[in-house]
């Protein structure tokens, strides 16, 4: 009798994306059909946990379903990435007139990012100290211990020096980069396109046929790309719900109480960062009220894909189309905000769980000279984190590692990882985008029209 629910729960699931296409063809806003598909995921992923349970098999099936919209629209979100990185980096540096102007935009971006992410730190620091976090080896199940024993298992991969990680974005095969092998193959792309970018801007002077010729070529490929980019985020309410649904209705409620503590502790900090580049726009004259409207639909995304390399494309987008941000700025701030600088992933959570298990091997998590070193460490460790599920573990692994704490306690928090990756992961494409706003303002490449025009967040391009 099983297979008879399930397809009831599927055919409640293609009513519910039929409605979604239906609020698509009536032209309701972007903004509005994505929280449509967040709220109503939520919802239905509450009905399936209460009538059949986390682990039953007609939740699993059922979920195993739905996951062809949500795991299939990451995938698309995924194809394109590195081809819109490519395209959109060289694209936008064949219209910059001086390469100087390159390092002033890269310097701003990744100053930015590495700033924030100090600050996210010690947040995170506070948050853990205020609300008396403590490693509890007696909240360890079976799944925690294999999962502390897998983290002892990557050290290796963690002890790598910074040097190495600057030298290892340098591609040494950019196929393989582009296949988006290895943690590093954003940056082994952006750094690619950012060369081929300045090679074509110095043929320009001397061989000017061949450059029109490979420019002409680009600005095609560059439409073709950003064509297939808005037919994918079309479909992002329909991704967006599917996702939520998958994660409410496999998430362990007892084991989520059981950590309350912590969770409550992550989200009291993740709001703070938020609220710490609302002020940071403030100072730089931008309207942080706009910010949070504008951006509101991809830091959706960033929370129920839980991929901030996923991100790109609707990062990009936003911050070109609603917020005025030029294209080579959103460009570059979107790929790097996803490999460096990772304010929630590379910052917080790492810095959280040094002091949380600091006192488990005698050491006194207030201890200035402790707190300064994990600060420093914390912000250089965030070079090279990748952008995908899974990046804040290796993130805390390096810093654990670095300060000569046990990796092994992470595993305590296996049972609630998801639910804080998904409000980390909002954070980060915050964190990407403030940083765009900001070198943008300070260089002028923005346009304040399109900033504050509130009548954009209705009329977008995705409908």
């Amino acid at each position: 009798m099983d297979w008879v629910y399930i397809v009831l729960n599927i055919v409640v699931f293609l009513i519910i994306l039929y409605l979604l296409y239906y609020m698509q063809k009536k032209h309701y806003s972007f903004s509005k059909r994505v929280f449509s598909g967040l709220g109503i995921g939520i919802l239905l992923g509450i009905l399936i946990q209460y009538i059949y349970g986390t682990d039953s098999n007609i939740t699993k099936s059922t979920i195993d379903i739905y996951n062809i919209v949500g795991n299939g629209y990451v995938r698309f979100l995924q194809m394109i990435v590195m081809p819109l990185i490519f395209v959109s980096i060289v694209s936008s540096l064949l219209n910059i007139k001086d390469s100087k102007d390159l390092g002033k935009y890269g310097g701003s971006i990744i100053g930015t990012l590495i700033f924030t992410t100090a600050i996210a730190a010690i947040i995170g620091i506070c948050s853990s100290l205020i609300f008396h976090l403590s490693a509890d080896e007696s909240l360890q199940g079976s799944a925690e211990i294999t999962r502390g024993q897998y983290l002892e298992s990557r050290l290796d991969d963690a002890n790598i020096s910074i040097g190495e990680k600057i030298v290892q974005i340098v591609p040494t095969n950019i196929f393989d980069a582009f296949a988006g092998n290895g943690s590093n193959a954003t940056l082994s792309v952006v750094v690619f396109s950012m060369i081929l970018g300045v090679a074509v801007l110095g043929i320009k002077r001397k061989k000017p046929d061949q450059a029109k010729t490979f420019i002409d070529i680009m600005k095609a490929i560059h439409a073709v790309v950003m064509r297939i980019v808005t037919l994918i985020l079309r479909i992002t309410p329909f991704g967006v719900m599917a996702l939520m649904t998958r994660t409410i209705a496999t998430s362990n409620l007892g084991e989520i109480l059981n950590l309350g503590k912590f969770v409550v502790a992550s989200y009291v900090a993740l709001i703070c960062i938020l609220i710490f580049h609302m002020i940071l726009l403030s100072i730089v004259g931008l309207n942080p009220i706009k910010y949070i409207k504008k951006a509101m639909p991809a830091l959706t995304f960033g929370f129920t894909a839980r991929s901030s390399a996923a991100a790109i494309p609707i990062n990009i987008e936003t911050q070109q189309n609603k917020f005025g941000v030029s294209e080579t700025i959103a460009s570059l701030s979107s790929s790097f905000g996803a490999s460096i600088g990772q304010n929630a992933c590379a910052g917080m959570y790492p810095a959280m769980l040094a002091i949380m298990i600091a006192p488990s091997v005698g050491i006194n998590p207030l201890d200035h000279m402790f707190l300064i070193k994990l600060i420093i460490i914390t912000t250089i460790s965030s070079f090279g984190v990748a952008g995908v599920g899974g990046g804040a573990t290796f993130a805390a692994l390096i810093v654990l590692s670095s300060m000569n704490l046990p990796v092994a306690l992470a595993g305590v928090l296996i049972s609630i990882e998801p639910l804080i990756d998904m409000g980390r992961t909002a954070i980060n494409v915050s964190g990407a985008m403030t940083s765009g706003l900001i070198t943008a303002k300070f260089l002028k490449e923005i346009d304040m029209n399109v900033y504050n025009n509130d009548t954009l967040e209705n009329t977008e391009s995705i409908d």
